[in-house]
């Protein structure tokens, strides 16, 4: 229907009812009383109407201060909408308080930092990772100029210039960060961190990876391919031949041994190759790895075997690998005529085991980077032990995997000594055995 027929025919009602008591009360009463009923009734129909206005004015400064009423004509149609526009309204505003919480949360968890600067490069927001990459709080900083909180000459050059189109790389804090400012709206500017620190530390160690595994490969292939060229250019005496027939064996063995290691630290760090544990059988895996060690000393070396734990759960194969580095390292950087001590034991936290040495020790300078690929303290002797310089790498990988520890102490001049710890979930109810007697070696 016609709004216009809704909101007139009422009124026009009302005016005809006014109208006929009117002149009701002045057939009854005369003149007068007709004229004082309409005056009357419009005084009456003006104050309620002023009323409703005022209590629609009052309820719309503070909708929450109390309750319209429900009117009287086209008054309760005008407070009903309001009432729907109040719940719509509502409804919006939790809408949109549930949206930016959501848009907070959502920038809370964002690995990359967010800043919102004004015009002039005012502090208004930022979350916890750029708070985190550039040393901002937002309940101390909020109001201040970035530029006064992120000291940085490359940062300020940057700003300055006002090139945005590319990014920044910014060392900051000990860390490397990709800077870029977004201008957005017509006062407001955003600052978005991105840290590739361990980005850029991998991409090193995967250079300095390539570039190692190369030049231990090259010397062994260098050495084989001269004897080759040499043997197939002059004709050698037997001696001669068999001499080099055998340096060739010895770079091809070393070859064939880093190869092997480089595949095995390549398994271990495969997330696709997870641990599968097994019962471990300590006493016997502790007899292998004193056989290898005593057959690489070659009966140079006094080797002791100490076994005074239990059993654990892991996998035998890696732990094999683990405990055979510690054990070969000690053999090749202990002179002839040392001692090797080898002790498996149940701790308090879980089970240990231990190998000390009397060999040449280590710097403490160099402790802390025994585990990198391919480090070395001393290059020319880890040749002259045939070693790969990835034992100790393969060892922390392993220990990675079975929520292992390593700790090394050790001193140049008066030998090392590395534990290894495994926590309790490994031990699969240990029971002590008696100590297994090593006879010296000859």
């Amino acid at each position: 229907m016609n709004p216009l027929v809704v909101f007139w025919v009422p009124v026009a009602l009302r005016l005809g009812f006014l109208l006929a008591g009117a002149a009701l009360a002045a057939w009854l009463f005369g003149v007068s009383a007709g004229i004082f009923v309409i005056i009357a009734g419009l005084l009456a129909a003006v104050f309620t109407q002023l009323r409703y206005l005022y209590q629609a004015s009052q309820w719309l400064d503070n909708p929450q201060s109390g309750r319209l009423p429900d009117g009287w004509g086209e008054w309760t149609g005008v407070f009903a909408r309001l009432y729907r526009l109040r719940r719509d309204d509502e409804k919006n505003q939790a809408e949109l308080t549930e949206w930016l919480a959501r848009f907070r949360q959502a920038m809370h968890l964002l690995p990359d930092g967010v800043v919102i600067m004004d015009d002039v490069l005012f502090l208004e927001w930022c979350n916890p990772a750029a708070e985190e990459h550039l040393g901002l709080r937002h309940d101390r900083d909020k109001g201040m100029r970035v530029t006064n909180l992120v000291r940085s000459p490359d940062f300020m050059d940057y700003l300055i210039l006002g090139r945005y189109e590319q990014p920044l790389t910014l060392s900051f804090r000990e860390r490397k960060l990709i800077v870029h400012i977004i201008p957005f709206e017509n006062r407001r500017q955003i600052l978005v961190t991105h840290d590739i620190t361990e980005t850029q530390r991998a991409e090193m160690m995967r250079r300095d990876f390539i570039a190692n595994a190369s030049h231990e490969l090259r010397t062994p292939l260098t050495v084989i391919v001269g004897f080759l060229e040499i043997a197939a250019s002059m004709d050698l005496d037997a001696e001669t031949r068999a001499a080099h027939l055998k340096l060739m064996m010895e770079q091809g063995h070393r070859m064939q041994h880093l190869i092997e290691d480089m595949l095995t630290l390549s398994r271990l760090e495969s997330v696709d190759h997870p641990v599968r544990p097994e019962h471990v059988d300590v006493a016997k895996l502790m007899e292998q790895i004193l056989h290898e060690g005593r057959a690489l000393s070659g009966g140079k070396h006094t080797i002791t075997l100490e076994v005074k734990g239990g059993d654990v759960m892991g996998s035998s194969d890696e732990l094999h690998s683990a405990f055979g580095n510690l054990v070969s390292n000690a053999v090749r950087y202990t002179p002839a005529g040392g001692e090797i001590r080898i002790r498996w034991e149940d701790t308090a936290t879980g089970v240990q085991f231990q190998v000390q040495d009397t060999g040449i020790g280590i710097s403490p300078e160099h402790i802390s980077r025994l585990t990198e690929r391919f480090y070395r303290v001393d290059k020319s002797r880890s040749r002259e032990t045939q070693g790969t310089g990835l034992g100790l790498a393969i060892v922390k990988h392993v220990l990675l995997r079975h929520s292992g520890k390593l700790t090394i102490t050790s001193e140049a001049g008066h030998g090392s000594s590395f534990t290894v710890s495994l926590p309790k979930s490994t031990s699969n109810a240990p029971q002590p055995a008696e100590a297994l007697p090593a006879p010296r070696a000859a």
